[in-house]
């Protein structure tokens, strides 16, 4: 039947995405587009609009699904100092497997984009406020739960781990070291470490 798209619109956003994060905005051509999802240029044009939109609407299927997958542990309403620990613990994992060279979408966007590009800024200051909303979440229940001592600063804290989880990925963007990105994520956990109640009393 005319008209009947034959492609799967997540599929191709799907795929956007995995070129977004190899090569970042600038360096995606809009032939590498088409080659890479397996549509013509009319027909990308007209699901999307622009390779500006694809990259728009590319980043908001990312926030909601992929980066929802990953900081699952710290948004998990019963989150704690375990889940900040895993945060880390699956970060350093990954540092040398499938993440080294790709990253993380959002923090590559906030590198490449986030200060030239009027569209993207709404999408990069709710990805740092979504990690330190996160992060100040299972610190306050740690706190509750006797792992973080009472007078700890929250806030302080929760702004250390988001710019420390954000730096660890950059990192793994840039293909550090993997043992040099385990180390800066044993620092982050050793930080939580030190508040624990009898440490700090």
């Amino acid at each position: 039947m005319a008209g009947v798209k034959k492609y799967d619109r997540i599929e191709l956003l799907d795929k956007a995405i995995e070129l977004f994060r190899m090569r970042g905005y600038n360096g995606t051509s809009t032939a590498a587009l088409v080659e890479e999802l397996g549509v013509n240029r009319k027909s990308m044009y007209s699901e999307f609009g622009s390779k500006q939109e694809l990259f728009e609407t590319a980043l908001k299927r990312y926030c909601e699904h992929h980066l929802s997958n990953v900081i699952a542990p710290i948004e998990s309403p019963d989150a704690n100092a375990d889940s900040i620990r895993s945060a880390f613990t699956g970060y350093a994992k990954a540092s040398g497997g499938w993440a080294k060279g790709r990253g993380c979408l959002m923090c590559n966007t906030t590198v490449e984009r986030g200060s030239l590009d009027p569209a993207v800024g709404p999408y990069v200051d709710a990805y740092f406020g979504r990690l330190n909303k996160g992060f100040r979440q299972a610190l306050e229940n740690a706190v509750i739960e006797g792992d973080i001592a009472p007078d700890a600063d929250i806030d302080e804290l929760a702004s250390f781990f988001t710019t420390s989880l954000i730096g660890v990925a950059a990192s793994i963007r840039g293909e550090a070291e993997p043992e040099q990105v385990r180390a800066g994520c044993k620092v982050a956990i050793r930080v939580l470490e030190s508040y624990r109640p009898e440490l700090t009393a």
